[in-house]
């Protein structure tokens, strides 16, 4: 297993048209306080329309992925795409506007395009063999991982040099280039389970079916608000200037980017969801220290180390979804994790916020951890006692008129989404 599977033509359309999609994401929290910033109760505001935006995103995955096709997804993303560009160019050009304006602006921003993320991580696994599915999911994190480790700077150099509208223009451009670029890539991706491209109730009650897989998945992505969140606070607490925020956290998406080409270099022994649980139990060591440790260089370390090990945990997450969904449903199910994961983000990021009122940061950052570790709890019972029903239910499939004893198509350990090879055999 190498990366060479995935060094094409076709894979570099993809990833710039997922740079077009996404880097307006990593940039609009940021962006959105710097637009406001300088009117009366700006912080304040900045802080209401990234939550407005955040919202936007969780209530749209799921919305607006359950209705992609996989033989006609393209209509819907492109749509979503030129909806976000316009909310991102509205709040460009309005940054006078009042304030319930400017959070409808945010809101569109962030729900209309909420879908291309399981849409594009769809169409890159449709660009490379089965057998490199890892190393294509490993290569999304390291893009994303250099997406949120430039973004910061980015907004903060324009903001500051230029104009606070400037990195949303910029977001808005971004993103409809993203447009242009989906006509570059296939129109769909296969689904050979039977009947195809799920829909309605059945897709819901499928989807529903994989609950524990997307409260890891809100689970792995919580320490990193966690750590984004409360790391200015902690310095201060500490005596260490405020400054090396930025560093300390581009720290950590280089540590998420390293973590991803490691995951992706070899097959790693073990089921998915012990990995995960492993994982995350490693993340939350790291973040633990980041609540004791005295000195920048300690805490810097602490950081690095947790974004290598958050970064497997969350490709974990996404192969474990390709397990419990058939590839009909594998877009909707990335949308309903990507809504998950920043479900919780917010939860936790929420949760330190409001104890920070009361309490110094260490204890809010320990009280993240703690709510982390008990999502993971919660999702490992549940993948485990999922993997048992299927196994118990299924022990004999049925395959082309044959008996074939082992697990059901989905549970872990059966191939992928249930798909058969060109003889009949699972």
């Amino acid at each position: 297993m190498t990366y060479r599977d995935v060094a094409s033509p076709q894979v570099l359309v993809w990833a710039c048209t997922s740079v077009g999609a996404r880097m307006p994401v990593a940039m609009a929290p940021l962006a959105l306080v710097f637009l406001v910033r300088e009117r009366p109760g700006g912080y304040a505001l900045g802080a209401a329309l990234a939550a407005a935006y955040v919202i936007g995103e969780i209530v749209g995955a799921p919305v607006f992925g359950m209705r992609l096709r996989p033989e006609r997804p393209r209509p819907h993303l492109a749509a979503g795409l030129a909806v976000g560009a316009a909310g991102f160019a509205g709040l460009g050009l309005l940054p006078e506007a009042g304030p319930l304006l400017l959070g409808a602006l945010a809101f569109l921003a962030g729900a209309a395009p909420a879908a291309a993320t399981g849409g594009l991580r769809a169409l890159l696994t449709e660009l490379v063999p089965e057998r490199a599915v890892a190393q294509a999911l490993s290569t999304e994190s390291m893009l994303n991982s250099v997406i949120w480790a430039v973004s910061p700077a980015a907004v903060t150099g324009l903001a500051l040099q230029v104009a606070p509208r400037v990195p949303l223009l910029l977001a808005a451009a971004l993103m409809s280039a993203s447009v242009a670029g989906l006509w570059l890539l296939p129109a769909g991706w296969k689904a050979d389970d039977p009947g195809g491209a799920w829909t309605g109730a059945a897709l819901a009650r499928l989807l529903l079916g994989a609950w524990p897989v997307y409260v890891m998945g809100a689970a792995s992505l919580s320490l990193l608000g966690l750590a984004e969140l409360v790391l200015p606070a902690l310095l201060e607490q500490r005596g260490i200037p405020v400054g090396w925020s930025g560093p300390l956290l581009t720290g950590l998406a280089v540590g998420g980017g390293l973590g991803a080409f490691l995951h992706g270099l070899r097959t790693w022994p073990g089921l998915l969801r012990t990995r995960g649980v492993v994982l995350m139990c490693g993340t939350s060591v790291c973040v633990t220290l980041i609540a004791l440790i005295p000195n920048t260089a300690g805490i810097a370390t602490a950081l690095t180390v947790g974004g290598l090990l958050q970064s497997a945990a969350l490709l974990t997450r996404n192969l474990a979804l390709r397990d419990a969904l058939p590839p009909g449903a594998l877009a909707a199910g990335y949308s309903v994790m990507y809504a998950a994961a920043g479900a919780g983000y917010a939860a936790t990021g929420s949760l330190a916020g409001a104890l920070l009122k009361v309490t110094v940061p260490s204890t809010a950052v320990l009280a993240g951890v703690a709510l982390t570790l008990a999502l993971t709890g919660l999702g490992w019972w549940g993948e485990v006692r999922r993997a048992g029903r299927s196994a118990r239910g299924a022990d004999a499939v049925v395959v082309l008129g044959r008996v074939v004893e082992g697990p059901a198509p989905g549970a872990e350990g059966a191939p992928i989404g249930g798909r058969c090879d060109p003889e009949g055999r699972l």
